[in-house]
C-alpha cells in the first residue's frame, strides 16, 4: 500500500484537490454545487473542479462552462452510470486527493480542510462526513434520507457518492465499476478496504443535499433500485466470502420471501376450501407472514430512539419504514436475477435522469 502525507496545514502548503461533480440533466442544482466548492475556505488556487456530464439534454454543460475554473467532460453513453462519470472525472485530474460530489449537493465551506487533516494518517484511503437533507420536513421520504445517509463517527466500512478519496487508493482499486446502476460506492469501498486502506467517518458536515423525494412512487423506485444494488454487489463479491452486506441481503430475502410465501399459501387454501376453515387458514398464514415481515424491527422502538436520537413518534415511523422497505427491495432482487438469467440488466436511460428541488428555487 502506497503511503503519502497531505502536507502541512498552512494555506500555502495545503495539497491540491480534484473536485469531481457528476450529473445528468442537472441544470436546477449544478450552479449551486459549483459555487459551494469555489466559495469555501479551501484556497481556490488549490482546487481543480471537473464536471463530468453523462449526456444531458438540458443546460447543464453550458452552466458548467460559465465557470472558467471548471473542466467539462462530456460523455454520451447509451446507458450512463455513476461509475462512468466518476472514473472519467478523476482520471482527468492529477491531484493526490479527489473529492467526489453529486450535482445535487452543496459542499460545506469547511469540509475540505477537515477532510485533508484526517488524511494526515497515511493509512486512511477515504474520508466522509455528514450528508444532511436541506428539507427533511417537506416529506416523510426526505426525512428518511436525512436519517439514513449517515453513520457513527470513526472507522467505517463504506461511503456514498460524496467522499474524499486518496488518488493512490483509487488507482490501486481500479476505480468505480462502470456497469452498476446502484451500489457502486459501497462496492468501491469494499475493494478499497480489502486493499488495506481505512475509511473514516468524521464528526463534521460534508454536504447538504436535496433528495426532492415527494412522492410514494419515487420512494418505491428508489427502494426497488437499492434492492437491485444489494443483489448485484453481493453477487460480485460472493467469491470472497466477505460479510459485507450479508446481514442486509439475508434480511431482504428471508423477510420478504417469508411474507409472500405464507400469504400465498393462505390465499391458496382459501380458494381451495371456500369455507370458514379456509378463511381461518388464510388469516393464520397471513399473520405468520406479517410476523416475519415486521419482527423484530417494528418492536424495537426504544432501540431506534436511542441509536438515532428520535422521539417515540418518529422512532415508530422509522420502524414501519424499516419493516416495509424490504418489499420493494425484494422486487429489485428479482429484477437483478431475471436480468442475469436473460442477459437483460437494469440500465439507466438518460431521458429519465435528472436532479430536482423540493421547492422552486425562489421559495
Amino acid at each position: 500500500m502506497q503511503q503519502e502525507g497531505p502536507g502541512m496545514s498552512a494555506a500555502e502548503d495545503l495539497p491540491e484537490i480534484d473536485c469531481v461533480i457528476i450529473g445528468v440533466n442537472s441544470e436546477k442544482t449544478l450552479e449551486r454545487c459549483i459555487k459551494s466548492i469555489l466559495s469555501g475556505s479551501y484556497p481556490e488556487s488549490k482546487l481543480h473542479v471537473v464536471y463530468s456530464d453523462g449526456g444531458s439534454t438540458d443546460r447543464s454543460v453550458s452552466i458548467a462552462r460559465q465557470f472558467g475554473q471548471v473542466q467539462v467532460v462530456e460523455m454520451h453513453p447509451e446507458y450512463p452510470t455513476p461509475g462512468l462519470g466518476r472514473n472519467a472525472g478523476w482520471r482527468r485530474g492529477r491531484s493526490a486527493y479527489v473529492q467526489f460530489l453529486d450535482s445535487d449537493t452543496i459542499l460545506d465551506p469547511e469540509w475540505l480542510k477537515a477532510a485533508i487533516e484526517a488524511m494526515r494518517s497515511p493509512a486512511v484511503g477515504a474520508v466522509r462526513g455528514y450528508r444532511k437533507e436541506l428539507h427533511p420536513e417537506r416529506s416523510f421520504f426526505n426525512w428518511i434520507g436525512d436519517l439514513e445517509w449517515n453513520t457513527a463517527p470513526g472507522e467505517c466500512d463504506s461511503f456514498g457518492g460524496d467522499v474524499l478519496v486518496r488518488r493512490s487508493a483509487l488507482e490501486e482499486s481500479g476505480g468505480y465499476d462502470e456497469e452498476l446502476v446502484g451500489g457502486e460506492d459501497p462496492e468501491l469501498s469494499w475493494r478499497i478496504s480489502r486493499s488495506g486502506w481505512k475509511i473514516i467517518m468524521l464528526d463534521a458536515l460534508m454536504t447538504n443535499h436535496d433528495l426532492a423525494m415527494l412522492k410514494t412512487s419515487q420512494y418505491l423506485k428508489r427502494s426497488f433500485r437499492s434492492g437491485y444494488a444489494f443483489a448485484a454487489v453481493k453477487r460480485m463479491i460472493s467469491g470472497s466470502r466477505s460479510d459485507f452486506w450479508k446481514a442486509d441481503w439475508r434480511r431482504i430475502v428471508f423477510k420478504s420471501s417469508g411474507f409472500f410465501v405464507f400469504s400465498c399459501l393462505g390465499f391458496l387454501l382459501l380458494l381451495l376450501l371456500r369455507n370458514l376453515s379456509g378463511l381461518f387458514f388464510f388469516f393464520s398464514f397471513f399473520a405468520a407472514g406479517c410476523a416475519m415481515l415486521f419482527s423484530p424491527r417494528l418492536f424495537r422502538v426504544e432501540k431506534f430512539m436511542k441509536e438515532n436520537r428520535l422521539n417515540r413518534t418518529d422512532a415508530k415511523k422509522y420502524a414501519w419504514h424499516c419493516s416495509l422497505v424490504v418489499l420493494p427491495q425484494f422486487f429489485g432482487f428479482i429484477r437483478f436475477y431475471y436480468g442475469l438469467m436473460f442477459n437483460k440488466p437494469l440500465r439507466n436511460r438518460r431521458s429519465a435522469l435528472k436532479t430536482g428541488l423540493s421547492t422552486s428555487p425562489g421559495t
